[in-house]
């Protein structure tokens, strides 16, 4: 489940937590989602962002169903698509991408409810990338993201932010003092350590809070497509 094969990198994401709420995986989401809370006990949650080193590790499946998962648990949650170079949450969702944050960001709308979409899970809303700016960078670092969040902070119980890769671009790092917590998604079999190390200087740079790691894509001879959790280092004993 959730394998490459057959996809590109910016293909739809399979929402395990929708299609098979009873699954081994969608029971695994659960516990990360546990344990990131179990990992801001002395503050709020009110804005996580999802992040991997390199393309290609999940980091939009992770988003995505969390913040299915959150929304079950009650919170009111926002899932942004701040991946402005490649955007996949529209096609998950099978929404329009005609109108999203790049277009409250660069000043396109004044109208948020033009960028935003409810869908059939309770509590759950989605904005979209929006068009594909040519200085993604800028408006993601800028003060009309940090008036963006504040303002969405005060609509919703949470925003997740499925936020680009951390090192084949600066997107992330600039995002990542403007969040409450980060998650960290690391592939099985895609991830370099070396990369993977380089990623945690750069959030550490940025002053990012760094809630954990998820192991995505594991097998372990059993089965495969399992999700592991780590507070910021990696153990045996999770698998």
């Amino acid at each position: 489940m959730f394998k490459r094969s057959g996809t590109t990198l910016t293909s739809a994401v399979k929402l395990t937590t929708i299609v098979d709420p009873s699954s081994v995986i969608t029971e695994q989401i659960k516990t990360i989602r546990t344990n990131i809370n179990f990992a801001a006990t002395d503050h709020k949650l009110r804005t996580i962002m999802v992040t991997s080193a390199t393309l290609g590790e999940g980091k939009s499946t992770i988003s995505g169903n969390l913040a299915v998962e959150y929304a079950n648990e009650g919170l009111n949650v926002l899932l942004v698509d701040a991946d402005l170079r490649r955007p996949t949450i529209h096609k998950t969702f099978g929404l329009t991408n005609r109108v999203g944050l790049s277009s409250c960001l660069g000043r396109q709308t004044r109208n948020i409810n033009e960028a935003i979409h409810h869908q059939t899970v309770d509590n759950l809303v989605v904005m979209t990338s929006g068009p594909k700016p040519p200085n993604p960078a800028e408006l993601l670092g800028g003060k009309m993201m940090d008036e963006f969040l504040n303002s969405e902070t005060r609509q919703f119980d949470l925003v997740i932010i499925d936020a680009p890769p951390i090192l084949p671009v600066t997107d992330s790092q600039l995002l990542a003092n403007k969040v409450d917590g980060t998650v960290l998604v690391v592939r099985e079999n895609v991830a370099q350590k070396a990369a993977v190390k380089e990623a945690v200087k750069a959030l550490k740079r940025s002053h990012a809070t760094i809630l954990g790691v998820v192991l995505n894509d594991v097998s372990d001879g059993h089965h495969n497509g399992y999700y592991g959790y780590s507070n910021g280092y990696y153990s045996d004993e999770e698998r």
